[in-house]
């Protein structure tokens, strides 16, 4: 592998998490470390100096590896100013950045609550991309749940994304996108976007690859929850709930609680 090459990667961890590294003329960003194991590896194996660490939030399946990482790298660690973390150099809120030029990181904080209260998303560029990694804010083809914040406070959030340039990558944290498009589906059956892009990660599953990052051209098509105007989508939620929803908000928080209760 050659070290001086731009590259952005998902490193499988844990049961179904993905450690994001952006690695770059022998450098590298590592977002989201649950373990510090595969991390390692990749910096030996290709001889990258690890630049920073950047924490979305406080859950331990993505801060289980920083002190070691530390212990190994001495890389500063960014993230959220609002969460209790094992480490943290730099505390971060909406409208900060995290800039890093000789590796083509450019990236700006958003507070986005709702998955838990502090978590926050990073947007921009990383070697080369246009990218945001968001944690668990939003997946493909589905979004966190709500262990710490409210259906509005997640629907602002998403708002957000929404905001970004259609070719932003959705560099997010978890393979939850079979199980989620499952459930997308039966929201919304017609959905022709959809259902060809669950055949493809259907392939890619099967051929042992991850199927993200996403873009959020992609996720607008075919993801319920950035679809909540959507009348397909409200008709749907409405039908589930068994009563009529007043505003976004509501069809979004019906469409939260069918993905919690669906098998």
């Amino acid at each position: 592998m050659n070290a001086h090459a731009s590259r952005l990667r998902p490193l499988p961890a844990l049961s179904d998490n993905y450690i994001w590294l952006a690695s770059q003329d022998g450098q590298a960003v590592v977002v989201d470390p649950g373990v510090a194991e595969p991390v390692a590896a990749v910096l030996q194996a290709e001889g990258l100096r690890l630049r920073a660490i950047l924490l979305t939030h406080h859950h331990h399946d993505h801060v289980g590896g920083v002190e070691e990482l530390v212990r190994l790298t001495g890389a500063p660690v960014y993230g959220p100013a609002r969460e209790r973390l094992p480490r943290c150099d730099e505390a971060l809120a909406e409208g900060d950045t995290v800039w890093i030029p000789e590796m083509g990181i450019d990236l700006t904080v958003l507070d986005v609550p709702g998955h838990t209260a502090g978590h926050i998303a990073y947007a921009g560029q990383a070697v080369g991309q246009a990218v945001v990694f968001c944690g668990d804010t939003l997946f493909a083809g589905g979004c966190g749940r709500l262990f710490e914040g409210t259906p509005a406070q997640m629907f602002d959030s998403l708002g957000k994304f929404l905001k970004l340039p259609e070719e932003t990558l959705i560099c997010c944290a978890h393979e939850y996108t079979l199980a989620n498009l499952r459930w997308a589906l039966a929201v919304d059956p017609d959905n022709r976007p959809l259902q060809t892009w669950q055949a493809q990660a259907i392939d890619l599953r099967d051929r042992g690859l991850p199927t993200v990052p996403t873009s959020l051209a992609l996720e607008r098509d075919t993801n319920p929850f950035l679809r909540v105007s959507q009348h397909t989508v409200a008709q749907a939620a409405e039908q589930q709930a068994g009563h009529s929803l007043a505003g976004p908000v509501e069809v979004f928080a019906a469409l939260r609680e069918w993905k919690n209760e669906f098998r």
